[in-house]
């Protein structure tokens, strides 16, 4: 049996931050085949059901065959008609036990995943590794974004005291991804956002990040 051992075709960063009403979640389009930027139309966030979304970094195979496991799983529960949906938490824990699993064999999925939703008027955001390895925050970036967007997304959080509108989270978000357009050489400009309410959930994109490059002539430094 042959086992996957490195990630082929990959996408960077996910960002996502709980707001006063729900979660937004985003991340851009790129498939990077090793440093090529190959692919320019991967898109990384999922709508599983009018409470969840989902958003995955690593490996794009890996992250296709869990959308279809899960797709499958969404429409196992329709077909129920018991009234019962699948909710944020039990995705998640679902995530943890899948992923941790295959890792146990060898067999790693390798991706991670943020899992945003509302579940019993709570707004719940949890991150999922390949590892298996979990855990819930209101701020949540993954691959580079860690090192370079999740500090600007945790000072912002504290500043505010976990208070802050759709609009407010949209352009924290907004910024993050800009700037790990600038600093991140697997990201690109053409992004997707997820936000999920108690109302609905829905993916926006893709859109063209808003840039400005004229610095760069005056950067010394690094001849």
């Amino acid at each position: 049996m042959e086992r996957t051992l490195q990630p082929i075709t990959t996408g960077t960063s996910v960002l996502g931050v709980k707001f006063d009403e729900g979660v937004i979640i985003a991340a851009d389009t790129l498939g990077s085949y090793g440093s090529l930027a190959r692919f320019r139309q991967c898109q990384r966030l999922m709508k599983v059901n009018d409470n969840i979304i989902l958003g995955a970094g690593g490996d794009y195979a890996d992250y296709q065959f869990l959308t279809s496991v899960i797709e499958r799983k969404v429409i196992d529960e329709e077909c129920l008609g018991d009234g019962f949906n699948l909710k944020p938490k039990s995705l998640y824990s679902w995530l943890t036990r899948v992923l941790y699993n295959r890792r146990s064999r060898f067999d790693p999925l390798w991706s991670t995943y943020v899992v945003g939703g509302i579940q019993d008027d709570d707004v719940f955001l949890g991150y999922v590794d390949k590892l298996g390895t979990a855990f819930e925050a209101p701020t949540i970036a993954t691959g580079y974004g860690a090192y370079i967007a999740q500090p600007l997304l945790r000072d912002h959080w504290e500043k505010n005291k976990g208070r802050q509108t759709v609009e407010e989270a949209r352009n924290l978000i907004l910024s993050c991804l800009r700037i790990l357009f600038y600093r991140d050489a697997r990201s690109l400009d053409k992004y997707q956002i997820a936000i999920v309410t108690k109302d609905e959930a829905t993916i926006e994109g893709p859109m063209i990040l808003d840039t400005n490059w004229e610095i760069a002539d005056i950067i010394r430094g690094y001849e």
